[in-house]
């Protein structure tokens, strides 16, 4: 049987580790987030009010292009990065943030809510939860110089809108991994562990919350 599913979580959290690891574990296709350059991201950190709205639209049509491809794709896929978290974690922040106007976010939003009505949702979310020191060591380890300014409240903000998301989201199930505890770079038996959960919930069992 084929299946979708996408890895999402905060910065620096693991999901491209995750799904590579998976990909290998499962057998299945490996998809990262996309790396084409934004034409606007250079004007969007020089005005991030002025540019938002045509940064987050750019973003969102890449996000929806390669969500389409996946849904179509013969075999089961694994996606690092799913669709939903630019509008409902990234877009939310900067609205919140005052970085997006009124008009444009209610703009953006009805875009995103359309189109996804019509896009076919993965057959599950993979949320990997981590707390903000797990997130900050895990981005000083990995020593992407851009990365080294993200601060611990900006972490925190994304943080809270995740867990506002996964609460309320019901296009498909959401299975939560704890990152803190389960190390699954260092531990295969964690890496087992997450694997068998998901085919579990894949499969419509009942899974208990991992702790």
């Amino acid at each position: 049987m084929k299946y979708f599913i996408a890895i999402a979580g905060n910065i620096g959290v693991g999901k491209s580790t995750l799904t590579g690891m998976l990909a290998q574990q499962l057998k299945w296709e490996p998809f990262y987030e996309a790396v084409e350059d934004n034409p606007y991201l250079a004007d969007f950190y020089q005005d991030m009010r002025q540019w938002s709205f045509h940064s987050q639209i750019f973003f969102l049509s890449r996000r929806l292009r390669h969500h389409r491809a996946l849904v179509d794709h013969p075999n089961s896929v694994v996606q690092d990065r799913s669709v939903y978290e630019d509008a409902e974690v990234f877009a939310r922040n900067l609205y919140r943030q005052g970085n997006m106007g009124e008009r444009d976010y209610k703009s953006y939003r009805e875009l995103y809510e359309v189109l996804t009505m019509f896009l076919p949702s993965p057959d599950l979310v993979v949320y990997l939860r981590a707390s903000v020191p797990t997130l900050q060591q895990r981005i000083a380890l990995r020593g992407r110089e851009f990365e080294r300014e993200i601060s611990a409240q900006y972490l925190a903000q994304l943080n809270e809108l995740y867990e506002e998301w996964t609460a309320n989201f019901a296009l498909c199930p959401v299975l939560t991994i704890p990152a803190d505890k389960l190390d699954f770079v260092k531990n295969h038996v964690h890496l087992d562990l997450i694997a068998a959960k998901i085919m579990d919930k894949l499969q419509g069992k009942e899974v208990v919350v991992l702790t």
